[in-house]
């Protein structure tokens, strides 16, 4: 892992296929997308392909929707959706020749659960959909 990647609290599918239930899981520090994104984008690199569109459920996600989100010289299209499963992303690249979902652990979560969710996300074996992963995290205060 980068530090990158642990600054975004991500953890990915080392061995990502099309065939895993989910491809990893983000845990972000809030629900405000133009602070949390550009952290998570940074940390995507270029690891699956240039990042060109994220999908976000719109109810998850504090206002304001921006539709893009920018780091470094990368901009990047953001669609907010009403239809996109509770806590999922979904993270298109390469003009959608490759995309992936993760899992997005609520910010409140206990850093037991959160960790447990992120191992569990991250293990292609694991067959657990996003809202069987969302019921077992434990929330603080």
């Amino acid at each position: 892992m980068t530090s990158a990647t642990i600054d975004a609290r991500l953890r990915l599918d080392p061995d990502s296929s099309r065939t895993t239930v989910l491809d990893g899981a983000w845990w972000p520090r809030s629900t405000n997308a133009v602070e949390e994104l550009p952290r998570l984008l940074d940390a995507l690199g270029d690891a699956r392909g240039e990042i060109t569109h994220v999908l976000l459920n719109a109810a998850e996600w504090d206002l304001p929707h921006d539709r893009r989100a920018a780091t470094g010289s990368r901009r990047v299209n953001l669609g907010w959706y009403t239809s996109q499963p509770a806590g999922l992303i979904t993270v298109v690249s390469e003009f959608g020749r490759d995309r992936f979902d993760l899992l997005v652990i609520p910010p409140d979560a206990s850093p037991d659960s959160a960790d447990a969710a992120l191992t569990a996300a991250a293990d292609g074996k694991n067959r657990q959909r996003t809202p069987e992963l969302l019921a077992d995290i434990k929330h603080v205060g």
